[in-house]
C-alpha cells in the first residue's frame, strides 16, 4: 500500500467518547495490535484516551512504531455565547495533537447533546456562527501547525446531502470525506469526491450495510444500537464503493492520509455476537481484512 498513505483509529477498536457505548480496550492492547497488522500510523482516539503529556504521547506511540496523523473534535460551533468555551477546546486539541506530530484536526459540529441521536434545527444565525467557528478554529489549528478538515458526521449539524453542500458553499474549509458518515446521511460518497475533490484534504474509510443505514436514517433506529447491530463491516463487504472512491481520488491527485475507521462497540461482559471469549479478537480480524482489500484496490491503481 506505498501508493498510498493509510492509518488506524482507535475506534475500530471500540474506543469511544460516547457514554454507555462498549468495553474500552486499554490503549497498549490496540496500539500493539495496529502494529501487529503493518499499521505506521493512527489517529488519537477520544480525549485522555491516550496520554496528553508530549513526551509521553510520543513515547507511548514510538513504542509500538507508530506515528500521530490526527484527532477528532466534535464541538459545539453553532451557539455563539459557547464559542469561547469552543475555541478553548480546539486550542487544547490543536496542543495535543501537534505535540504528538499530528498533520491535521478532524472537526465536527456537534449538537451539544448525549450521543449522536438528536438534531435539532438550526437558524441562519446558528448557521453564520457554525461557519465563522470552524474559522476561527482553523486559525487556533494554524497557529500550531495543523490543518482542519470538517467532518459530515451521523448525528450532527453537518450530517444531510443539502447541509454538506451548504456547508462547502459557506465555508471555504475543506472536508473530511468519511466514507460511511456520508452514505448513512444520504450523500453519495462517489458522486461528492468526483463533484468536490479539491475540496478534500482526509479521508475516513468505511464500509457499511446499506439496509441498517437506511433504517437510522430514518429515525427508526438509534446511531449506537446501529453500530451495536453490525452497521459497519471491513472494507469490501458493505455497500460502500470503496474501490471506486479511492481510485478516483487517487487518480484527481489526493496525497492526504487514508484512516481505517470502522465504527465498533464491544459488549461491556467481553464477548461478541457469538459469545468468543475474547472481543478484542474482533477488531484485529476486521481490520486486517480491511487492510487485505485495500490491498487488492491499490494493486489495480
Amino acid at each position: 500500500m506505498s501508493m498510498i498513505k493509510v492509518a488506524g483509529a482507535p475506534i475500530s477498536w471500540g474506543v469511544c467518547e460516547v457514554p454507555g457505548w462498549g468495553r474500552m480496550l486499554p490503549p497498549e492492547l490496540v496500539l500493539s495490535q495496529m502494529s501487529e497488522l503493518g499499521l505506521t500510523a493512527t489517529e488519537l482516539g477520544p480525549p485522555a484516551y491516550l496520554p496528553e503529556d508530549p513526551a509521553v504521547l510520543r513515547e507511548t506511540l514510538g513504542g509500538h512504531r507508530l506515528t500521530l496523523v490526527g484527532g477528532f473534535l466534535a464541538v459545539v460551533l453553532h451557539d455563539a455565547s459557547r464559542t469561547e468555551e469552543t475555541l478553548r477546546e480546539a486550542e487544547h486539541s490543536a496542543k495535543v495533537l501537534a505535540a504528538g506530530g499530528a498533520e491535521v484536526l478532524v472537526l465536527a459540529a456537534a449538537t451539544g447533546l448525549d450521543g449522536y441521536d438528536e438534531r435539532p434545527q438550526l437558524t441562519d444565525g446558528e448557521w453564520s456562527t457554525l461557519v465563522s467557528t470552524c474559522a476561527a478554529i482553523r486559525e487556533v489549528a494554524a497557529g500550531h501547525g495543523l490543518s482542519t478538515v470538517l467532518h459530515p458526521h451521523v448525528g450532527t449539524h453537518v450530517e444531510r446531502g443539502a447541509e454538506v453542500e451548504r456547508f462547502l458553499a459557506d465555508s471555504d474549509l475543506p472536508l473530511c470525506l468519511d466514507t460511511g458518515h456520508l452514505l448513512i446521511g444520504g450523500t453519495d460518497p462517489v458522486e461528492l469526491a468526483k463533484r468536490h475533490a479539491a475540496r478534500i484534504s482526509h479521508v475516513h474509510l468505511k464500509d457499511v450495510r446499506a439496509e441498517i443505514a437506511d433504517e437510522v436514517r430514518s429515525g427508526r433506529l438509534g446511531y449506537a444500537e446501529a453500530v451495536a447491530q453490525g452497521m459497519y463491516v471491513p472494507l469490501g463487504d458493505g455497500d460502500v464503493e470503496v474501490a471506486a472512491i479511492v481510485r478516483f481520488l487517487h487518480e484527481a491527485g489526493y496525497g492526504g492520509w487514508y484512516v481505517l475507521e470502522q465504527d465498533t462497540a464491544l459488549a461491556e461482559d467481553g464477548t461478541e455476537g457469538d459469545a468468543a471469549p475474547d472481543s478484542s479478537a474482533k477488531p484485529l480480524r476486521d481490520t486486517a481484512r480491511s487492510i487485505a482489500y485495500l490491498d487488492t484496490v491499490v494493486r489495480d491503481l
